[in-house]
Order: structure tokens, then C-alpha cells, then sequence
């Protein structure tokens, strides 16, 4: 049985990797203008965004 404290990293991983991934897909259609590369820079999630900040 998973405790409350486990529940509670879960649900706060599970929602970093989403606003990773959203803030990179929106990072890259904004720099790029193409939805194969936002696809792709929102897979890569956070690894895109923390390249981008160091980059530009």
C-alpha cells in the first residue's frame, strides 16, 4: 500500500514532467514555428528546456 507522503511525490512528479513538457513545446513552436519540432522538444521536456536557457 503506497503512503500519503508517496502519493503526494507522485502527483508532483507527474506534474513537473507535464509543465516540462508544455513549457518546452511551447519554447520550440515559438523559436521554431514547426510542429515536428515541438513534438519532438515536448518529448525531451525538461532536458529542452534547460538547453534552450543555457543556449539562448
Amino acid at each position: 500500500m503506497m503512503s500519503e507522503n508517496n502519493k503526494a511525490v507522485k502527483k508532483y512528479i507527474n506534474s513537473g514532467i507535464t509543465f516540462g513538457s508544455a513549457l518546452a513545446m511551447v519554447i520550440s513552436y515559438t523559436t521554431w514555428k514547426s510542429v515536428g519540432w515541438d513534438i519532438f522538444h515536448g518529448l525531451l521536456s525538461w532536458t529542452y528546456v534547460i538547453y534552450f536557457v543555457i543556449r539562448y
